[in-house]
């Protein structure tokens, strides 16, 4: 099943990605089963933010604690690879939670998506995953 991304919000991250070069930007995606609402930009507070990211905990704190208040599902994440490939890396496979969470990698003007899972076909952790730009 494919998830749905706005042509803005897909140029938002292409942007905030390009904007946070050399340091990988990142933050969390908002919404339903199947859409991508919204992506909420958070702090990088990783030790080596050009090499490797961690959302700052309050964020997630906060959008998790607004969902369970009726807000939208915290679906995922997403961060960039200002040096790399739009593909999750070993890196990102050793830290993933494999929880069934939406992961973007923006990287080179693209944009791909994955799904963090047990035994994953990408480094043993994320299984692609269609991303639709449906037409505005």
């Amino acid at each position: 099943m494919p998830v749905l991304l706005s042509s803005a919000l897909h140029q938002q991250l292409l942007a905030e990605a390009a904007a946070a070069h050399p340091l990988e930007c990142c933050g969390l995606l908002l919404g339903t089963a199947d859409r991508i609402a919204a992506a909420l930009p958070c702090a990088n507070v990783a030790d080596d933010p050009h090499v490797r990211f961690e959302i700052d905990p309050a964020a997630l704190i906060a959008a998790e604690r607004a969902a369970r208040a009726g807000g939208p599902q915290v679906l995922g994440h997403y961060h960039s690879h200002p040096n790399g490939l739009a593909t999750p890396s070993p890196r990102d496979a050793a830290d993933a939670a494999r929880d069934g969470r939406i992961w973007l990698i923006v990287a080179s003007g693209q944009i791909t998506a994955w799904r963090a899972v047990t035994s994953g076909v990408l480094h043993g952790a994320f299984d692609p995953i269609e991303l639709a730009l449906p037409a505005a």
